[in-house]
């Protein structure tokens, strides 16, 4: 079956759920904000400057478009950074990362390169235009490069406040940004390297979100509280490092662990969480809400979601099931 549903204005309007907001202009007036601050920054475009109007403003000779090149923008940035700047390269999920992987490896982490490549239309962000434009492998791929730390916010907020201390990483920096995702954060959070954020406590059931996973966590968590289910939420704001040990302490605390990830369910956050459970032979009941490592359907991205069960309701519904095994 196909996805794509009836919504006659589905190219229009394809991020207008209730309490979901659009990335895009916040991550421009960020970064202007960012140069404002450090004067070594500097913005690689990959077709993205219109979202980088506060920047060419403010800062006009600091900002490159570089088109759809995205291969030679990896290229371009790990030059500037061995010149003493500190490039961000702003770049569509699907192609930043994905196809820039031998780039990314070779120019920047094997270099220690300290060049921040920001990912927009994350997961199923872009589903609408064809299976060629999902990115559900990214993380994965990110993961397996050495000296490459790997962020991925849960909201606007955490965006502004990961992409603040991503000014001060040694190395390569991955900022995977969720296009749509539900408010998590009031403000900025202060987000520790390497560690998972609280968002909400629980005795029950651990449930660990990445990206636009958390914001879906924490709904989830209020649809289990009207079952009697007091769910813990946790933000893995940075999938590398990991944070082994908030892992564990959860796994202890609670006895059950539930991932939510906008990602395919192979080699993304309910990988990792898997890898320390089995590192560490810790049995406890566990499951992935991911998307399956098939062939994906195409349509409007809230659509996608609901088909592949990453929705508040469809978390709600693996956690039931994994209590109750």
């Amino acid at each position: 079956m196909s996805a794509t549903t009836n919504r006659s204005n589905a190219m229009e309007d394809v991020f207008s759920d209730e309490g979901q907001a659009s990335s895009l202009n916040m991550i421009g007036r960020a970064l202007a904000d960012l140069a404002d601050r450090h004067p070594d920054v500097v913005v690689l475009s990959a077709d993205l400057g219109s979202a980088l109007s506060d920047l060419k403003q403010r800062h006009p000779s600091r900002y490159i478009e570089l088109g759809i090149a995205e291969t030679n923008t990896i290229s371009v940035a790990a030059g500037m950074a061995a010149s003493g700047f500190r490039p961000y390269v702003l770049a569509f999920a699907p192609f930043g990362m994905i196809k820039c992987a031998e780039q990314i490896r070779t120019d920047l982490a094997a270099t220690m390169m300290p060049v921040t490549l920001v990912t927009r239309l994350s997961g199923l962000a872009m589903g609408y235009f064809g299976a060629s434009h999902h990115a559900v492998e990214d993380l994965a791929i990110a993961r397996a490069i050495t000296n490459l730390t790997v962020m991925a916010p849960a909201d606007n907020a955490a965006t502004v406040a990961l992409l603040e201390q991503s000014h001060d990483e040694p190395g390569p920096v991955l900022l995977r940004v969720s296009e749509a995702t539900r408010p998590v954060y009031p403000a900025a959070p202060i987000l520790q390297r390497g560690r998972f954020g609280r968002v909400r406590d629980g005795r029950d059931l651990t449930i660990i979100g990445t990206g636009a996973g958390v914001g879906c966590a924490v709904a989830a968590a209020g649809v289990l509280e009207d079952n009697g289910i007091h769910a813990a939420v946790l933000d893995a704001a940075y999938l590398k490092p990991l944070d082994d040990d908030a892992i564990l302490a959860a796994a202890r605390a609670t006895g059950a662990i539930l991932t939510v990830e906008e990602h395919n369910v192979v080699g993304g956050l309910g990988s990792a969480v898997a890898e320390v459970l089995g590192r560490h032979r810790v049995a406890i009941p566990f499951a992935s809400v991911a998307l399956p490592d098939e062939d994906l359907e195409v349509g409007v991205p809230a659509d996608l979601l609901s088909h592949y069960g990453i929705t508040p309701e469809g978390v709600a519904r693996e956690a039931l099931s994994l209590l109750s095994r």
